[in-house]
């Protein structure tokens, strides 16, 4: 695998530690900065130019994009992608995490736990917003900021309008949210890579700090989390469109409380902590993910005729509820299936092993007349346009 790191940092320890690992596995890696990337566009053939010279083919590319380049980084990550190189965080990711307000819209809409939050622009907000996340102490965040950096504390009411009179009047946004005492000063780091955590932390923040960051000086300890912790973690990057994120939590008295889901997670603390190799991870998982390809849905409709997508869905009743994928029989009927979608989780390329259950759908590919008869008759009336829609396309 030939691997492309995009950062303007390359004696980072994140930037050389990734580096090193994908050496260590035979792959070929080269350290791209960011800001040298011209992008061409033209009728059909997008392109990419770097230092004034035409780009390498990669097969895969790497973001460590900061905050401070967002915009132009994820023009360079987006261009690789319409190149059809894959890329291990999306820019539309890594877009969604870079905001804290959208990534936090977005996972209330999910019902991932969150600490109660709002945003407000009109000075006689303030008082009322206060008092709907609970009262003082408050945080008060500015909407973009990593490390700790822009995260203040109000101990009481009168001294969270001063700070956010003066953030506002520097034209800064800021969201009010809800102190969690239960917390302690206390956070975890769930380091996702694909569908699983690969390792974890509890930041402790030191003396007067509320803040755990370890820029902030807090201090880091290794921590097995729960089904329940992990499953949350796995899930917020998901949702954020991720594959490689670092999620911050608290432990919150109703379970874990999402702060954070960082695109281009640091690998110094969690990996001296934990004695994980965390990059090595990283790198196996976009290694896999080049040797083994997701399916192409839109080329394989154009080369097989009578073959497409559809969803079957699996009611109460069903003869596939409390059997495995597998024991379905549907891959010898030559039908795929290629996510699993159960209440909000999505799981892509479910294990065969994995036991359906009611209100359970799966997203298949595979011969249209085999799943035409697998959707209830009242369900294939009421759908039929969308697989006579997609016959079409198959022609």
């Amino acid at each position: 695998m030939k691997l492309a790191i995009l950062s303007c940092a390359p004696r980072a320890y994140s930037t050389r530690r990734l580096k090193e690992a994908a050496v260590q596995r035979g792959h070929e890696a080269d350290v791209l900065n960011t800001l040298k990337f011209a992008i061409d566009l033209d009728r059909g053939s997008p392109d990419l130019y770097y230092r004034q010279q035409h780009l390498e083919h990669y097969d895969a590319v790497l973001p460590r994009i900061g905050a401070s380049i967002t915009y132009y980084g994820t023009a360079v990550v987006r261009q690789f992608q319409e190149m059809d190189v894959f890329c291990a965080n999306t820019a539309h990711g890594i877009i969604n995490s870079r905001d804290k307000l959208r990534s936090l819209q977005i996972l209330s809409r999910h019902g991932i736990g969150l600490p109660r939050t709002t945003f407000v622009r009109d000075k006689k907000d303030v008082l009322p917003a206060i008092d709907r996340v609970g009262g003082a102490p408050v945080i008060i965040k500015l909407i973009e900021g990593t490390q700790g950096i822009g995260v203040l504390l109000a101990e009481s009411v009168k001294q969270a309008e001063s700070i956010i009179e003066l953030l506002q009047s520097q034209k800064q946004n800021v969201l009010i949210q809800k102190f969690v005492a239960e917390s302690k000063g206390r956070d975890i780091r769930a380091f996702v890579v694909g569908d699983q955590v690969v390792a974890a932390m509890r930041r402790v923040a030191q003396g007067q700090e509320f803040r755990s960051n370890v820029h902030r000086g807090g201090v880091a300890e290794p921590v097995e989390l729960s089904d329940e912790y992990r499953e949350t973690a796995v899930r917020c990057t998901q949702i954020m469109g991720l594959r490689v994120a670092g999620v911050d939590m608290l432990e919150g008295k109703d379970g874990p409380q999402i702060m954070e889901v960082n695109s281009s997670p640091g690998l110094e603390g969690i990996e001296s902590c934990t004695g994980l190799d965390v990059a090595g991870a990283v790198i196996d998982y976009i290694a896999a993910q080049v040797d083994f390809p997701e399916i192409d849905v839109r080329q394989r409709l154009t080369v097989s005729k009578g073959y497409g997508v559809s969803e079957i869905y699996i009611p109460e009743g069903s003869n596939f509820v409390g059997q495995t994928i597998s024991q379905t029989q549907l891959r010898e009927s030559d039908i795929n299936v290629l996510t699993l979608y159960r209440g909000s989780k999505v799981i892509p390329n479910p294990r065969t092993d994995r036991i359906l259950e009611p209100g359970d759908k799966l997203l298949c590919f595979g011969k249209m007349e085999s799943m035409r008869g697998m959707i209830p008759r009242r369900e294939q009336r009421r759908r039929r346009p969308a697989v006579q829609e997609l016959d079409q396309t198959t022609d």
